[in-house]
C-alpha cells in the first residue's frame, strides 16, 4: 500500500459534498467546520485510513486522481468538465506516445488530462494568447507535477502552428473555423482534429471550414451527464444534471 509522504497531495474525504485537497506540510492544520487535523499526523499513514480531527469526525485519506485536481484548479476561465474531456481523449485515441497540439490552454485543465494520458512517451503542446492564462496554467501543470510531457507557448496559433505530424489537433477557442487549414498542416495523414465550442453558431463556422479544407468522417457530439442518488432504496437520478457545456466537434484529416 501506498504510504502518504511529507508534500504530498491528499484529498481528505468527509462526504460527498465536502472533500479537501490538500498539500502535506509539516507544523500545519487543516481548518473545517467539523474541527481541525494536525497535517504531521497524516504523515506515514496508507491511502485509504481515516483520521480523525480534534473534536473527533473522521476523514478518509484519498489518493486525488486527475478529476480532483482539476475541479480544485485555480481559473479565470470555463474548464472543460471531466464529461467532455474524457470523450475528447477517447475519440481523438489519445495514449502514451501521441504527439498533440492544444490551441487554447486556458487554465490547463484539459492540458493536465491530455498529459496524463500521453506520457511518458508523448507530449503535448498547448498554445495560448493570453499572459495571465498562460500562468494559471503553468501554475496548475505545476501542481501535478505533469511540465516534462507539456510545452506551454504564449503565441498566437493563427501565426503558425509549430509542429508537424502530430496525432490529434484540439481547439477550444472562440473562432476554431479560421485555424482549420493551420492544424490541417500540423496534422498527420488521417489525424484528428477536435473543436470543443459553446455555441452552436461556432459549430455552423467550423463544419463549413472543416468540408472546405477536405477534412471526412465529421461527427458533433453534446453530451449530458445524469448522476443518480445512492441510495439503494431510493435509487432515482439526481434533481440536478450537468447540461450543456459545449459542443464538441471533431473530424480526420485526408490528403
Amino acid at each position: 500500500m501506498d504510504e502518504v509522504r511529507e508534500h504530498d497531495y491528499v484529498l481528505l474525504y468527509l462526504d460527498e459534498r465536502r472533500k479537501y485537497l490538500i498539500k502535506l506540510e509539516r507544523n500545519k492544520k487543516l481548518h473545517t467546520h467539523k474541527g481541525y487535523i494536525v497535517l504531521d499526523e497524516i504523515i506515514g499513514k496508507k491511502f485509504g485510513e481515516r483520521i480523525k480531527s480534534n473534536i473527533g469526525e473522521e476523514f478518509v485519506i484519498c489518493k486525488p486522481t486527475i478529476r480532483d485536481f482539476i475541479l480544485k484548479f485555480a481559473r479565470k476561465t470555463q474548464i472543460i468538465y471531466p464529461k467532455d474531456a474524457s470523450y475528447i481523449a477517447f475519440i481523438g485515441g489519445i495514449s502514451n506516445g501521441s504527439k498533440v497540439v492544444e490551441i487554447g490552454t486556458g487554465s490547463g485543465a484539459l492540458t493536465c488530462s491530455l498529459a496524463s494520458l500521453v506520457k511518458p512517451n508523448g507530449h503535448v503542446y498547448s498554445y495560448e494568447i493570453r499572459e495571465e492564462f498562460y500562468e494559471i496554467a503553468k501554475k496548475n501543470i505545476e501542481m501535478l507535477n505533469l511540465f516534462e510531457y507539456v510545452t506551454l507557448k504564449l503565441k498566437n496559433a493563427l501565426e503558425g502552428i509549430d509542429e508537424k505530424d502530430v496525432d490529434c489537433v484540439i481547439m477550444d477557442i472562440p473562432n476554431p473555423w479560421d485555424l482549420i487549414s493551420i492544424a490541417k498542416e500540423a496534422l498527420k495523414g488521417s489525424g484528428i482534429l477536435i473543436s470543443f465550442s459553446p455555441t452552436i453558431n461556432q459549430v455552423e463556422k467550423t463544419l463549413r471550414s472543416l468540408i472546405e479544407n477536405k477534412f471526412i468522417d465529421i461527427h458533433v457530439v453534446e453530451l449530458i451527464e445524469r448522476e443518480f442518488q445512492v441510495d439503494p432504496s431510493r435509487l432515482r437520478p439526481k434533481t440536478t444534471i450537468i447540461g450543456h457545456t459545449g459542443y464538441i466537434t471533431w473530424a480526420r484529416k485526408s490528403i
